[in-house]
């Protein structure tokens, strides 16, 4: 992410030099799964002595009695989470709070809480990197909650997602994973959608609506710490919020940053179909492939992945009709098939989290949006163009076969095509896009000096 993201020095510097290095100093940060010992960062030298009144220890009488913000240990909150009642809302824990918690022990990120504690408590940027089905999404945020302590300094925990259905359906499980009503404590914020309470702690939100708060709080702050997840999507939304939280850092020392971000070996939870030679209508490879996975595969869901709204639409019509013929000819199970794509209704959506009665199978099938290249400065003339996507969406889509249990990822190209032809990340939605809104948006949100205002991935100017 640039070389302003690794920690540099190897010592505490004094005030003044660290003043001075952080009006030069590009991003800093910490990552979890960097080796060696954590090294000191003249960018996040005012962090490291967090002796401020928000740091005092909690009452006596509070399940939290212990408790220091920003320096909790895994155990205490394990102890407080273990406990008959419910420590956010005074009620006793409902029935299936211990086998939901047990289940969140089990997660891989789990066993690195005290880990990722040491270096949150560390450093005020905080890069974090965990394989789908780590557990990051849904757990991170509330260890930073049980670190963080938000019920009692009045500040929110905010965790932001590219999609909407990712932030309802994320804050739903972990509104049942910490047994509080979802809206109350836990809620989320989308577009025409605001479940969110004045009891509000951990919020999640599109990283779109976050961005729209900053526009009329430019310091952020109704928020102790912000992570934005799925961060290697690299949004529009996503690239300039990082910009922003640069520039909010700078001035806010009590604001805490976390990036996450996915990297997959997903061998141990797939088995890909090898593809000899290139399909010369991948639509129609697409439906046979479902089709065929529905005639010969156990029962469970597919997840197939394709480009725009009217290419899903199409493809699920296709489907439906092939799959009425394959339960009358071949006496298959009947098929449950949903659409999803970002422009859907939110009911809609939801839709493809019901359990099909009686069906032995559904298909989501969800949109990789098309890519918009200008051709001409003149808007609006702009034509949709389908490019490959690139090895890491590859990879992390793959990882969505494996998040319950071991599944199976179907490659509809070659695997000369995947080495010769992806590239290895996703292309930066900032360097692709019409940016005429955005400059707008940017002098919104108080940024006078567009040409130098500190993005990942800059656009060159034209020639």
């Amino acid at each position: 992410m640039g070389e302003g993201w690794d920690s540099k020095g190897t010592k505490r510097r004094s005030s003044e030099d660290s003043d001075d290095s952080r009006k030069k100093a590009k991003m800093g940060g910490v990552s979890l799964n960097a080796e060696g010992a954590q090294k000191y960062n003249p960018y996040l030298a005012h962090t490291y002595d967090d002796t401020d009144a928000n740091g005092d220890e909690v009452f006596a009488n509070s399940p939290f009695a212990g408790f220091t913000r920003r320096s909790t240990t895994a155990k205490q909150a394990e102890k407080v989470e273990d406990l008959d009642e419910n420590p956010f809302t005074g009620r006793p824990h409902t029935s299936q709070y211990f086998s939901i918690l047990q289940s969140r022990r089990d997660l891989p990120v789990h066993k690195q809480r005290q880990e990722f504690l040491d270096k949150y408590h560390s450093s005020q940027i905080l890069v974090f990197v965990g394989e789908t089905g780590s557990g990051k999404t849904t757990q991170i945020p509330q260890y930073v909650v049980y670190d963080e302590l938000p019920h009692l300094n009045k500040k929110l925990v905010a965790c932001t997602q590219p999609r909407r259905v990712a932030a309802m359906s994320v804050a739903t499980r972990v509104a049942d994973e910490m047994d509080v009503v979802l809206g109350e404590e836990v809620g989320y914020s989308i577009r025409f959608e605001d479940m969110t309470s004045p009891q509000t702690i951990l919020k999640y939100m599109t990283d779109g609506m976050l961005l729209r708060e900053a526009m009329h709080d430019h310091e952020m702050s109704r928020y102790s710490c912000i992570i934005l997840d799925e961060a290697h999507e690299r949004t529009l939304a996503t690239d300039i919020l990082m910009a922003l939280l640069k520039q909010i850092a700078a001035r806010r020392s009590d604001l805490k940053i976390i990036i996450m971000s996915a990297t997959l070996d997903a061998q141990k939870f797939q088995k890909d179909l090898y593809t000899p030679e290139p399909e010369r209508d991948y639509v129609e490879a697409s439906i046979r492939t479902v089709l065929q996975i529905h005639g010969s595969e156990p029962e469970g869901d597919v997840l197939l992945f394709l480009t725009g709204e009217e290419e899903i639409e199409d493809v699920c019509k296709k489907i439906s009709a092939e799959a009425d013929e394959m339960v009358r000819e071949m006496d298959s199970g009947p098929l449950a098939i949903y659409p999803l794509y970002g422009s859907l209704p939110p009911y809609q959506q939801q839709k493809i989290f019901d359990s099909p009665p009686r069906l032995s199978e559904r298909v989501a099938n969800p949109a990789a949006r098309s890519s918009w290249l200008p051709t001409s400065p003149k808007p609006p003339s702009r034509v949709a163009a389908r490019l490959p996507i690139s090895k890491a969406s590859a990879q992390q889509r793959a990882g969505r076969a494996g998040r319950t249990k071991p599944g199976k990822c179907f490659r509809l190209y070659t695997e000369n095509a995947f080495k010769k032809e992806l590239i290895e990340q996703t292309y930066p939605e900032i360097l692709r896009s019409n940016l005429a809104n955005t400059v707008l948006e940017l002098k919104k949100l108080g940024v006078e000096d567009l040409v130098h205002f500190d993005l990942m991935d800059p656009r060159p100017p034209r020639p």
